[in-house]
């Protein structure tokens, strides 16, 4: 689709007409982008540019109002091109870092008090989880402890343990748990769950000369294992929050977004959790840009964490469309940059890092129906 080219001066309405409607939760009419003094143009011409703005999918009028609003292609254009990146006061960076510090004392589950703190600094209701970087199987033990028990034993790439007690119904040579554990050893360290294969199984099961299913047994617990392990854990918290906006006033609308959060549902696209954005960027989604139904009127701010151990982190925080997108983007990416520093490599980000943000989404032109 051919991309209709947006002028300097509908650019400067554009950003005037968010900034209003983020600060006041009214359509914004001419006049008072006239008064506001931001452009050196008569109410009669703002008027117009207001009208051509609709015209081209950026704004949108209510049908009781003479006031307009934004779209979600008119704040994909605002948060992509017109939005200043805004900077923490000192007075900011040093609250931030007191309470962060004070939740990675207090708590012992830290990604709770992560998801706390990241609602607690936007006053939006906040997500934030874990997912280990593509955990495989460093090594394998199989320990014998009689003719019908063995204990398996997996150390993770990520230095966790995990471990089972296995009851037999029939009697098991020691030879054979040695052999079976020096054959996942050889075949099933450095893989993904989904590299264990039937094929592999089966492979290993006759090399091993088992028919007792004992291969089997212990794949089983790989698969388990590993899967488990990949799996992001999601914390929400402040989804009440949302009640103090007033898009969400409809209690009928605020309870479905606020049902669907606390019942763990993503924010993401299913398998991005991993993903997400990079260690020094800020995606948003904003609006039908989400994939879930609950999510099309809402926007979503993600930030990204080194959490150690091979590990990622995603803090996210779920508001109106109408959020102010450069104060949450601010926070979200210097509360990511302290993390990082805690919990991950230790070292302390370039200067000016936690300003750097990178707003990843799709060109507005893209949306327009």
């Amino acid at each position: 689709m051919e991309k209709m080219a947006i002028s300097e001066r509908k650019k400067k309405i554009l950003a005037a007409v968010v900034e209003e409607y983020i600060r006041t939760a009214e359509p914004v009419g001419s006049k008072a982008i006239a008064q506001s003094g931001a452009l050196n143009c008569s109410s009669a011409t703002i008027r117009n540019e207001l009208a051509e703005l609709v015209n081209m999918g950026y704004l949108e009028q209510p049908h009781t109002s003479a006031g307009r609003v934004p779209t979600p292609m008119g704040y994909r254009m605002y948060v992509n091109e017109l939005m200043e990146r805004q900077k923490l006061s000192l007075e900011e960076t040093e609250d931030i870092n007191r309470r962060l510090n004070q939740k990675l004392q207090e708590l012992d589950d830290t990604i709770s008090g992560v998801s706390r703190l990241a609602s607690q600094l936007t006053d939006y209701p906040a997500l934030a989880l874990t997912a280990q970087v593509s955990a495989t199987i460093k090594r394998f033990d199989l320990i014998y402890v009689d003719a019908n028990t063995f204990i398996i034993v997996l150390m993770l790439s990520t230095n966790s343990v995990k471990s089972k007690l296995v009851h037999l119904p029939l009697s098991v040579d020691e030879n054979m748990v040695r052999r079976l554990a020096s054959l996942f050893n050889a075949g099933f360290t450095g893989i993904t769950a989904d590299q264990v294969t039937p094929l592999l199984i089966h492979s290993t099961e006759r090399a091993a000369d088992d028919t007792m299913g004992l291969t089997s047994v212990v794949a089983a617990f790989v698969i388990e294992t590993l899967t488990e392990a990949n799996t992001p854990t999601a914390f929400i918290s402040g989804e009440n929050r949302l009640l103090n906006q007033p898009e969400f006033k409809d209690p009928e609308k605020a309870h479905k977004l606020m049902s669907y959060l606390s019942g763990g549902g993503y924010i993401l696209p299913p398998g991005e959790e991993g993903a997400g954005p990079g260690a020094d960027e800020i995606r948003v989604l904003i609006g039908p840009e989400n994939v879930a139904e609950e999510l099309k009127d809402s926007s979503v701010v993600i930030a990204s964490y080194d959490a150690g151990d091979n590990t990622r982190g995603l803090i996210g925080v779920v508001g109106p469309t109408r959020m102010d997108y450069s104060a949450v983007a601010a926070k979200l990416s210097f509360l990511a940059a302290g993390l990082s520093r805690r919990l991950g490599s230790g070292e302390a980000p370039p200067e000016g890092m936690h300003n750097k943000l990178i707003i990843k989404g799709d060109d507005p032109n893209e949306h327009r129906g």
